[in-house]
């Protein structure tokens, strides 16, 4: 096995085995993963056109039970920083993603023992009473495991009951590395095991829900165990079809208790190339400009990305971790097209949705993301009181409420 005969392999529309996959990514120079990714990318999208989209990642808390040792989010039951958006804020921010064009919110959050399952179904429902078009992105895998055993109810009984109340996709999170040695050094194999995530995301898709895929790199894993969980994903896609794509991204390491150091530009784009040749059933790569900045984002769409991703307007998690890149819809689309491409707005499943809106109306230009909350806001929803609390420092905040 040498690397021109896999670059052979590759090019003819061979699948590689985890061994050839491993061998090209160590030994290959970057400009040749590079080619052999945007030579795939132009195959899938021989148009020209790279895609985006206009949502609003809120995280609606940050009290979690997990405690990912990679996380600088998380806070702990009973924090005093801790905080659960009521859902006035949230029909808020969907106002505010609605005025830019916006078309769904990506909802993901801690696992916090004090909101049952009963709180999301009212959430959603809610949502959907009031905008029965706008798309709810919401609950990773690991969030929907929680719910499970919060209600004790099997995963599909949960999975139905939220999309009876109006979830529409579910979101990649929390796979990091599919591989129990990496996600016992992290702290997240009690949140979700491998095999777990994956189970839950083959109930997804057998539900009829469209999901992306994602990996966080850069932290305790080795190079096999990248290659591990590509083929992992690329084995269940083969299966389900159920991803929409996949989006890889750099562990940031700022204000966390793991520490460490941020794995280079290089390594992020000779691992997005590897992505894009590994999941040859996938058919979106998704440019991880939150975590790289625009620049990288751009060159992302030579190393086989072909979507850049949201315009976000809000984001909590990497930016507690130190990463603060923002870039609304004129500057996505500057980027896309400084780099060759005709930018297209889509939805979560990739239909096209039309040219950029700021060229079409005003728009006003943002120049940081949007946060949950503004700091030493300590606003408990009055809502909180119609559901039980389940831990101490719950119980007591309820007490005193009620």
């Amino acid at each position: 096995m040498s690397v021109e005969s896999t670059a052979e392999k590759l090019l003819a529309g061979g699948r590689l085995s985890a061994e050839e996959a491993l061998e090209l990514y160590v030994s290959a120079p970057t400009s040749l993963l590079g080619r052999l990714a945007d030579t795939i990318r132009a195959r899938k999208h021989p148009t020209g056109l790279v895609t985006y989209i206009i949502d609003r990642n809120v995280n609606y808390t940050n009290v979690c039970v997990a405690r990912c040792s990679f996380c600088a989010f998380y806070r702990p039951v009973g924090a005093d920083d801790g905080y659960v958006l009521g859902f006035d804020e949230l029909f808020q921010k969907i106002d505010e993603t609605l005025a830019v064009g916006g078309v769904q919110l990506l909802l993901q959050g801690g696992h916090n023992p004090d909101l049952p399952l009963e709180w999301y179904e009212d959430l959603f429902g809610a949502v959907k009473a009031r905008y029965p078009d706008f798309k709810l992105h919401a609950l990773s895998p690991p969030e929907l495991l929680h719910l499970s055993r919060l209600s004790q109810q099997p995963v599909p009984v949960v999975v139905d009951r939220l999309v009876r109340a109006g979830l529409d996709s579910v979101p990649g999170g929390g796979a990091e590395i599919l591989v129990d040695r990496v996600r016992r050094l992290l702290h997240c194999d009690s949140k979700a095991t491998a095999d777990e995530w994956l189970s839950v995301m083959r109930v997804v898709h057998r539900a009829g829900l469209r999901s992306t895929a994602t990996m966080m790199y850069g932290s305790v894993e080795r190079l096999e165990e990248r290659v591990e969980h590509l083929c992992r994903l690329r084995e269940l896609q083969d299966e389900t079809g159920g991803f929409t794509a996949f989006i890889t991204w750099s562990y940031q390491p700022s204000n966390t208790e793991l520490g460490g150091a941020e794995a280079t530009g290089i390594d992020y784009l000779r691992t997005l190339a590897l992505s894009r040749i590994v999941l040859d059933n996938f058919d979106n790569l998704q440019a991880s400009w939150v975590t790289q900045g625009g620049k990288v984002g751009q060159l992302s769409l030579a190393f086989g990305a072909n979507d850049m991703g949201s315009v976000m307007i809000e984001e909590n998690v990497v930016r507690a971790a130190g990463a603060e890149y923002c870039m609304d819809e004129a500057e996505i689309v500057r980027n896309i097209e400084d780099a060759g491409f005709a930018a297209k707005r889509r939805n979560m499943v990739y239909d096209l949705l039309g040219d950029p809106l700021f060229r079409e109306r005003a728009i006003p230009r943002r120049t940081e993301l949007a946060i949950a909350r503004q700091a030493g806001d300590a606003t408990v929803p009055a809502e909180l009181s119609r559901y039980p609390a389940r831990s101490r420092p719950g119980k007591a905040r309820r007490a005193v409420d009620s």
